[in-house]
Parts: structure tokens; sequence; C-alpha cells
């Protein structure tokens, strides 16, 4: 249990922060432009969370696949394919989790409001300091609900992870999967201690949602 658990901690902490970098960068460039196709962008962005897991596994099993340009690439850089990997599971997490880190975020973006960033230009901030010294601040609730978002999505993972990286002790098993596997071993024991561990971070982390999002009003 305890190797599941570090797994799936390593899991949820490396995706929230490759994913909220991705999103303070792309985040942006929506939130504050309007063009053709902006809707039909933002509905791509929220498919994988609209997709059953089984089938998000199934393409990213072919996009990853050591005959796909993706897998010959790995192939070379790494000497293996990235499925049954931890990179792998890594990369399905950071497709499966994305929606929730951007789209939080275009909210409290969008809300922002044009005279305060207009202010900042007037008074000399460039567009780059603008956006760190007036955007970040006001979105930060925001922010931090995509954060708690994305890392517990990460840790309830299964489907995906499963089809992506298999069910390899140290290497691909989340703690998720550790419960299926305890319960097919009919060790209820383990599986409610791995399911009690699951329950209260999903429990603390929605209570932090609701909280921040109360405090901004915002929808998701």
């Amino acid at each position: 249990m305890f190797e599941a658990l570090i797994v799936s901690l390593k899991l949820a902490f490396l995706t929230t922060i490759i994913l909220m970098l991705l999103s303070l960068i792309i985040s942006p460039l929506i939130s504050f432009k309007e063009f053709r196709g902006k809707g039909f962008l933002l509905s791509l962005f929220t498919l994988p969370l609209v997709l059953p897991p089984t089938v998000l596994g199934f393409y990213l099993i072919l996009l990853l696949s050591p005959e796909s340009l993706l897998g010959r690439l790995a192939k070379k850089l790494f000497g293996t394919s990235l499925l049954f990997t931890f990179e792998g599971i890594l990369l399905a997490s950071l497709v499966y989790s994305f929606p929730l880190a951007v789209l939080p975020v275009i909210n409290v973006m969008e809300k922002v409001k044009k005279e305060y960033m207009e202010t900042a230009y007037i008074f000399g901030y460039s567009p780059i300091e603008t956006y760190v010294k007036v955007v970040l601040p006001l979105s930060l609730e925001g922010i931090i609900t995509a954060c708690i978002l994305v890392f517990v999505h990460t840790l309830g993972e299964f489907g995906v992870i499963l089809m992506v990286g298999g069910n390899i002790p140290g290497e691909t098993q989340t703690l998720s999967i550790y419960v299926y596997d305890s319960v097919q071993a009919l060790d209820y024991r383990s599986a409610h201690i791995a399911s009690l561990i699951l329950l209260s971070i999903a429990l603390i982390s929605t209570i932090l949602v609701y909280l921040f999002g109360k405090r901004k009003g915002l929808k998701y």
C-alpha cells in the first residue's frame, strides 16, 4: 500500500505542477481575446472530462504505441515505449486532468475588469508585468481551486491509468488500482484503509474548493 500511495502522490504532484504552469500560459491567451472558434476550442478542452476513461485510455494507447510517431520518438530518446511506465501514466494524467487546470482559471480571469489592466498600462506596466502584478493576484482563488481539483482528480484516476500503465507495483500501481486489487483478492481490510485515505483527501479537497469558490462566486 505504501508504494501505491507514493506513486499516487508523485503522480498527483507532478501532474498538478506541470498542468498549472501550462494553464498560466494558456488561460490568459484565451481569457482576454475573442476569436472565431473560441467556443469550439473550449469544448475540446472539456472533452477529456466527458469521454469515458476507457475510450480516452484506448486512444492514448494508440498514441503511445511503439508504432506511433510519439512512440517511436520515445523509443529513440528513452530506449523504451511510454506504455506501462510512470512517464506514460504521467502523460495520460496530463491529458485527463487538463480541463480542470485550464477552465477554472479561464473562468476567473474573464472576470478581471479590463479597467484594472488599462490602469496598469497607463502607469507604464508591460503586458507581462500587468499579468504578474494585476491579473494573477486577482485570479488567485481560481488558480488555487484549479490546483486542488487537478490534485484530487489525479489521485482518484483509475481507468485511464490502468489502460495506459497497467498494474505494476512501485511503477504504475496507484492507490485506486491498489483498492481494486485488494477487493479482487478479498483483502477488504487493506481496501478499506486505502479507500479511507482517498476519501479523506477527497473530502478535504471538496471543502477547500467550496470555500474558495464561495469567496469569489466561481461556477464550474
